[in-house]
């Protein structure tokens, strides 16, 4: 298995296509970069910029490039020894027309060679779309788009169509019979009745009246074309029948203002294997999967080993010609049964390094240990890290400043709750209700749930799964896993305490989610069983994702910094203890996981997190600052409906963006403040308190901008920046020891170290779009350039210059570079090395994180620092003996007496007693090597 020494993440969209990776390859591979990590490059819907809603994963995206182009990008790679590890997306596909797959569901229903490819219920209880896919796709109501003359019946060499402003659905070939006999006697008269083309127009009117219900496979396919080639033959070589075909075309398609007009074609969409709706009815209604509670992405059956088989042939193809040599697996939580889909891909790709997009929710949860994979893709890694630049023994001390301020003081666990109950009653309804009536069906199947009504198990499902304290269980048969039967039976202990009346309900489902009393079943009844409890368990993972990533990270404002996918910021930062476990638990499971500390899906930027994780450790500062600016701001908010605007809520949030985001060059601010009101406006509608994309209030959205827009107007003369400014810049400078000490020990724990296209420069970014801006490549191979050239002089003279000009960002990639190129070449200590936690002592001991990585008889020893505030004052660099005085490190027994520093190349020497401020003369962080 080739196992990377590192990855570098690469939003491909058709703005940077496959020709324009190519010309960074030299970069890449020069800056130390083993393996190209690609965002997926199958075809997606016109216009995709991130490529996940993918209509055709058996071809490349044409937008990304040509076969060739991919195949030079390829060789160029190759050349120098990199792999390709592949993002793909096994989960779902998007809603489209050009989803060829879906489309032929849509245009056959049960007799379409993929009717088993999209998970689907099609008998549903409601009547409106049993048998029939819901399409909640439409801008407005159904009734006002089909008056209005928005849905159109058109013709083309396809055949029938329905067209909604681009979007194009089928129509089943036994609804053309009353598009063809409309008007047909006028036809007869004007060709005559024996006529060729008229006796032809009828014989496709026969044939499809009379197709036989047999008919299935190739056959049917093969008389559907039959159908469609005579119909646009005669359409295009005989001007009547095309005259014919046009005039019932327009007299279809009504006029509006006619409300009888429309009923031919209200007749013939009525007669879809599909039920176009408003898009805001597939938060209520739905019969399909989707990804999360996007309506455009409708979720794949992959466990039916036809599709699996299907959808992976590209995929499986590159992997054994050597092009993909590693794989992401994006959203392993939506599968119906994960296990069982790793276990057939290793069958499929061998011996390829695997990793899973997977959230891990709490301290201590930890991936299936026999999934058959190398780990995860780093979010875990992500919030660890980051946790250890926040001061948490200030978590009292900041949480009564942001009480004091907002007025808010409920508890983190009891939000989760309330915003899962939110995300239910507003985008997932229509799921939780599908998930209901599975349960009412199989409660009546007993004496014991005979009696239970369909409200009572609503509200008692609705409660667990807004309790469920992680994405999901993974429960494949009857044996429940151990960690997973204490997440039920603690959820379940939780919610008797918040529905009393629902006792036995509660007791009932908690026996089905354990699997247990199935002895006395029949095996359709057990498969009932174990089918809710797959379902169940794909529901857990969107509910929490929405409820808790993209809603409460943007109504709980205490630090945003700890607001990142996976993390939970109701636990205030994480101890050196805790990261030493962490790193511990994956060097004995998961030694080749991903770690990540940026990615495209990240809330903000690694460096915008590390600038504003120094906030607790001036928190009497920060309280200080806060209340001036919010007085000094005070005549700058709107007065809507008696509140002003924003709440205090949303400026505490925006003082902490503008802290955490402030570009270094001011010749950016311009672009910084559109960044600003641009990511405001997505936070709000995400909290759902004022606004949402559900219900947008305009008012609240702009008398929210007016006040960015004040606060950042005319920077050289604007008060409030000039008081803003000394603060921000002061915690950027600490950011920027952050920054680096998180750098150091991404590229040094266990695990493979990932990197975010452009962070190897400073990454101030907010959340996507703005983090996939397009990435100056021209300036970064320029600065390394630069910094390779005086690598091979004085290194220290070069690291104060970096320093002296730190605000560009070269101090930055000096340190990604050194690092990589030490993991080359140390490789096998850094990939299979043990992890040893190494004891700090001293004045300073809880600012220095100290670690060892030991394989045969080769040691590296980390030691990065944080948390610096009180060690340093603003323009000081953290380095000598004065500054660090005893703080020291007693190394075990056999280490090295002489060492190299990987980072500044420096030789050290010690006996059994390091000493930082000897350690640490020329650079904040160091890897010592021997």
């Amino acid at each position: 298995m080739r196992i990377p020494t590192s990855t570098y993440r690469i939003q491909f969209h058709s703005g940077f296509p496959f020709a324009a990776a190519q010309k960074i390859v030299n970069y890449l591979a020069e800056l130390g970069i083993s393996d190209f990590y690609a965002s997926p490059i199958f075809k997606a819907r016109a216009g995709s910029t991130h490529g996940y809603d993918v209509v055709d994963p058996t071809q490349l995206n044409p937008e990304l490039g040509t076969a060739e182009e991919f195949e030079q990008l390829l060789s160029d790679l190759q050349s120098h020894n990199m792999g390709w590890l592949q993002d793909i997306v096994p989960n779902h596909m998007a809603y489209d027309s050009e989803n060829k797959w879906l489309m032929d569901v849509l245009e056959n229903g049960p007799d379409s060679e993929f009717f088993d490819f999209f998970d689907i219920e099609w008998n549903h209880a409601y009547e409106s779309f049993r048998g029939r896919i819901l399409a909640p796709l439409l801008g407005t109501y159904y009734g006002e788009c089909l008056e209005n003359g928005d849905i159109k019946l058109n013709y083309d060499e396809t055949g029938l169509s329905i067209d909604y402003f681009g979007l194009k659905l089928p129509i089943r070939i036994e609804s053309y019979t009353s598009f063809l006999t409309q008007n047909l006697g006028q036809l007869g008269r004007e060709l005559g009745r024996r006529h060729p083309d008229f006796v032809k127009l009828l014989g496709v009117v026969y044939l499809i009246k009379n197709l036989p219900a047999e008919v299935k496979g190739r056959e049917r396919y093969d008389q559907l074309a039959f159908v469609k080639g005579l119909l646009w033959e005669l359409y295009t070589q005989n001007e009547s029948v095309k005259e014919f075909f046009d005039n019932n075309i327009q007299f279809f398609n009504g006029e509006p203002g006619k409300s009888e007009s429309f009923n031919l074609l209200d007749s013939i969409l009525s007669d879809q294997y599909y039920r176009l709706s408003f898009w805001k009815v597939g938060a209520e209604e739905i019969n399909y999967r989707r990804f999360f509670t996007v309506n455009e992405l409708i979720s794949v059956k992959v466990e039916e080993m036809k599709v699996l088989g299907r959808s992976h042939s590209l995929i499986e193809r590159f992997v054994r010609e050597g092009k993909f040599t590693g794989l992401r697996i994006d959203h392993i939580d939506g599968l119906y049964n994960p296990n069982d889909y790793l276990e057939k891909l290793r069958e499929k790709v061998g011996d390829t390094y695997i990793t899973a997009e997977k959230i891990l929710e709490l301290v201590g949860e930890d991936l299936p240990h026999h999934w058959p994979i190398q780990g995860t893709s780093g979010y875990d890694y992500l919030n660890y890290v980051n946790g250890l630049f926040c001061c948490c023994d200030r978590e009292q001390e900041f949480q009564d400043i942001y009480s004091a301020f907002t007025g808010s003081n409920a508890p983190y666990h009891d939000l989760v709750t309330e915003k899962k109950h939110l995300i239910i009653e507003k985008n997932l309804l229509g799921d939780v209700d599908n998930l209901a009536q599975k349960l009412k069906h199989i409660s009546g199947q007993t004496r014991e749930g005979s009696d239970f009504t369909a409200n009572g198990l609503k509200r008692v499902l609705t409660e667990v799964l807004a309790l469920f304290p992680v994405y999901r269980t993974y429960t494949s048969s009857p044996d429940v896993r151990p960690e997973d039967t204490t997440y039920i039976k603690e959820t379940i202990e939780k919610a008797k305490g918040r529905v009393p009346l629902l006792v036995k309900e509660l007791g009932y489902l908690e026996k089905l989610l354990l699997r247990q009393d199935e002895s006395y079943l029949n095996e359709e009844q057990k498969a009932d069983r174990h089918h809710f409890v797959m379902k169940f368990q794909q529901l857990t993972g969107p509910l929490m994702a929405k409820g808790v990533e993209d809603t409460l990270f943007y109504n709980y404002n205490r630090l945003i910094s700890l607001n990142e996918v996976g993390g939970n910021p109701g636990s205030f930062g994480v101890t050196p203890e805790e990261f030493h476990e962490f790193n511990q638990r994956r060097s004995s499971h998961w030694l080749h996981s991903m770690n990540a500390t940026a990615t495209h899906d990240t809330k903000r930027g690694e460096d915008t997190r590390s600038r504003i994780n120094v906030l607790p450790e001036l928190a009497s500062e920060w309280e200080e600052n806060v209340w001036t600016w919010s007085e000094m701001n005070r005549a700058k908010k709107t007065i809507i409906k008696g509140k002003p605007v924003p709440d205090t809520n949303d400026e505490y949030f925006l003082y902490q963006t503008l802290i955490g985001a402030f570009p270094f060059n001011e010749n950016e601010f311009s672009q910084f403040v559109q960044r600003v009101k641009d990511f405001v406006i997505k936070a709000v509608r995400e909290a759902k308190v004022h606004t949402a994309w559900l219900r947008p209030d305009s008012a609240y959205e702009e008398g929210y901008l007016n006040f960015v827009d004040q606060l950042l107007a005319d920077p050289e003369s604007n008060e409030f920046l000039q008081k803003l400014r000394p603060f921000q810049q002061k915690i950027a400078e600490y950011g920027i020891f952050n920054s680096l000490s998180q750098i150091l020990l991404k590229n040094t724990s266990p695990g493979v170290p990932d990197l975010y296209q452009g962070n190897e420069l400073w990454d101030l970014s907010l959340v996507d779009p703005d983090n996939r801006r397009p990435v100056d490549y021209e300036l970064r191979v320029k600065y390394l350039q630069e910094i390779k050239e005086r690598l091979n002089a004085d290194i220290p003279q070069l690291i104060k210059d970096l320093f002296a000009t730190k605000e560009d960002g070269k101090i930055k990639m000096f340190l990604t570079y050194q690092l990589l190129q030490a993991r080359k070449e140390h490789l096998q200590l850094f990939q299979d090395g043990d992890y040893k936690p190494l004891m700090v002592k001293g004045k300073f001991s809880d600012r220095i994180i100290a670690f060892a990585r030991i394989h045969q008889d080769k040691v590296a020893i980390t030691l990065a620092t944080r948390l610096l505030t009180k060690v340093i004052q603003p323009g000081e660099l953290p380095l000598g003996k004065d500054i660090w005085e005893d703080t020291n490190i007693e190394l075990p027994e056999g280490m090295p007496t002489t060492w190299k520093d990987g980072i500044t190349l420096q030789e050290v020497k010690c006996d059994n007693t390091l000493y930082i401020g000897e350690v640490l003369q020329h650079f904040p962080a160091a890897l010592l090597i021997g």
